[in-house]
């Protein structure tokens, strides 16, 4: 886990006013070691490790909180639960609906789209909470084959 990474967020937090708890460090802890996308059942369970009289609540209001810091940001990858991943790490979800592979491509893919329904529909898309969902590579040939 990168001990700079969670300085660094709890600092920020602390300017922003936010009061630095145990279990809102943990959970901090937690979203850094897992070095990508994390569900909030993951994240509790890590907190619990160290703090079991921390419940699953408790997790879900400190995931709300730095989402709402700018901290994190959540997905939801198909038909799962929501995931969580560091917001300064930001990429699209490319998940294949029959082995569930999630492929990450980076945020200029969509730039393209996202700016044309702007101009065109004068409408904003919010593409990062949602995947885009189809087939792999893999599962589109064996689809083909049949």
């Amino acid at each position: 886990m990168s001990q700079g990474k969670v300085q660094k967020i709890v600092q920020i937090l602390r300017e922003r006013g936010v009061r630095i708890t145990p279990s809102r460090r943990t959970v901090v802890e937690a979203i850094v070691s897992a070095n990508g996308h994390v569900t909030a059942d993951e994240i509790s369970e890590a907190v619990e490790s160290k703090f079991p009289e921390i419940h699953l609540s408790t997790v879900y209001r400190t995931l709300d909180m730095l989402e709402d810091s700018g901290i994190v940001d959540h997905v939801h990858l198909g038909h799962g639960k929501a995931v969580y991943h560091l917001k300064n790490e930001m990429h699209r979800h490319l998940v294949c609906e029959k082995c569930s592979m999630v492929i990450e491509i980076s945020e200029d893919v969509l730039a393209p789209l996202l700016n044309e329904v702007k101009e065109k529909w004068h409408f904003t898309l919010k593409g990062d909470h949602f995947a885009l969902l189809g087939l792999c590579e893999n599962c589109s040939k064996e689809f083909e084959n049949h």
